[in-house]
C-alpha cells in the first residue's frame, strides 16, 4: 500500500543492449529501470536526485526484491510505476510495477526497494525538503 498517493509512470522502450541472447529484456536490466522509476517519482514531487547528491545525499539501496511476471522484447514500450510505500526518518521503501503500454497493460514485473538516507557516506536523517514534501503528501 502506498505512504502517498503519488504514483509515478516513467516510460521507456526496451533498448537492444538490454536483451540476453534468446532477444528477452535481460533480468539485470531491470534493476536500471526501478532506479529510473525511482529519481523521476522524486523529480515528481519536486526533488532532482541530482541535486540531492550535489548536497551531499543519497539514497543507498540496501534491499531489493523483483518478481518477473511475463518476458519483455526489445523495442517494447513499457511503463515503470512508482510509488513511496514507507518512510522513516533514516529510510524510505518504494514499490513498482512495470507494465506494457498496451491500451490493457500486462504486467511484467513487480518489485520493491528499501533505502537508507546517507549524507557524505554516513547513515543521516532524510532532507528536510523530502520531510516537509512527505508530510504535504495524501
Amino acid at each position: 500500500m502506498p505512504f502517498s498517493g503519488v504514483i509515478h509512470e516513467s516510460r521507456l522502450r526496451v533498448r537492444y543492449a538490454e536483451t540476453d541472447a534468446a532477444g528477452l529484456a535481460h533480468h539485470g536490466s531491470f534493476i536500471a529501470w526501478l532506479e529510473l522509476g525511482r529519481v523521476e517519482w522524486l523529480r515528481s514531487i519536486g526533488h532532482s536526485y541530482a541535486e540531492l547528491e550535489r548536497s551531499g545525499y543519497h539514497l543507498a539501496v540496501v534491499e531489493l526484491s523483483v518478481r518477473y511476471v511475463r518476458p519483455a522484447h526489445f523495442d517494447d514500450e513499457l511503463i515503470v510505476r512508482t510509488a513511496i510505500t514507507r518512510v522513516r526518518s533514516r529510510e524510505a521503501s518504494f514499490v513498482y510495477e512495470i507494465v506494457t503500454s498496451d491500451n490493457k497493460p500486462l504486467q511484467v514485473s513487480n518489485a520493491t526497494t528499501r533505502h537508507l538516507w546517507l549524507r557524505n557516506g554516513i547513515v543521516s536523517k532524510m532532507p528536510d525538503g523530502i520531510a516537509r514534501t512527505l508530510e504535504g503528501l495524501d
